[in-house]
């Protein structure tokens, strides 16, 4: 049975965890990064705003209610489907599920929001490229951020223990910001024997990226930045 390391922060952790066992993976819970949420006042949404973009479910899990409660009655964009299922659950009414991409998301709807204002709710951690390209389209975009990402630190005991000492398969990345702590930790003098085989599995090229050339022969990319399709991708070379 295949050791997986899940790295993305919780909840989304133990629900990866459960579709790997279901599958006939081994998960190993270790979350490099949590989200934290940012304080919000409901004064920052623009009196002219006609809609809202949303490309991370922990932006809208994060809002806080008097947020939701300004913007419920606005057309919301959710890149995908999980993010739109947190958008509807937070409380907005009118939520459209996009093609599951920020930059094709950003594409989809540039066209009817030129000229006019949209709020973004988004984390302080964020690719650039979403609003870039919704700015050179014409749209004003005004970005709400409701939450932080912040890198967990593990001793070398702790990894150690939750990784019951044996080497690490395949360990799943989901961010460029866990991708960076995942190479730092898989350096340390320590821990190097229980990554020197290990495959990474990267939700996108952009978290891709974060690693070397060390480790660019091991590393594998989902087409879409869906994990519908990394776990597949998983089990494809499994």
């Amino acid at each position: 049975m295949l050791r997986v390391l899940v790295t993305r922060p919780e909840p989304g952790a133990s629900r990866t965890a459960h579709r790997l066992e279901e599958t006939g993976f081994q998960p190993i819970l270790l979350p490099l990064t949590e989200t934290a949420a940012l304080p919000v006042a409901a004064g920052l949404v623009p009196d002219d705003t006609v809609a809202v973009a949303i490309t991370s479910a922990n932006a809208v899990r994060h809002a806080p209610k008097e947020i939701i409660a300004t913007l419920a009655g606005l057309p919301c964009h959710a890149v995908g489907k999980r993010t739109a299922e947190a958008a509807r659950k937070a409380g907005l009414l009118s939520v459209s599920e996009g093609p599951g991409d920020a930059e094709a998301l950003a594409d989809s709807i540039a066209a009817a929001f030129s000229g006019k204002t949209i709020v973004y709710l988004c984390g302080r951690v964020r690719f650039p490229a979403f609003e870039q390209r919704l700015k050179t389209a014409g749209v004003r975009v005004h970005a709400v951020e409701t939450y932080d990402t912040l890198t967990v630190g593990y001793s070398d005991e702790v990894i150690l223990e939750r990784l019951s000492r044996q080497p690490v398969d395949a360990v799943l990345l989901y961010s460029a910001k866990a991708a960076t702590a995942m190479q730092i930790l898989a350096r340390r003098p320590a821990l190097r024997g229980l990554f020197e085989k290990t495959w990474v599995f990267a939700l996108s090229t952009r978290v891709a990226a974060a690693f070397d050339d060390t480790v660019r022969e091991r590393i594998r990319i989902a087409a879409q930045p869906d994990e519908d399709v990394l776990l597949a991708l998983l089990r494809s070379v499994s």
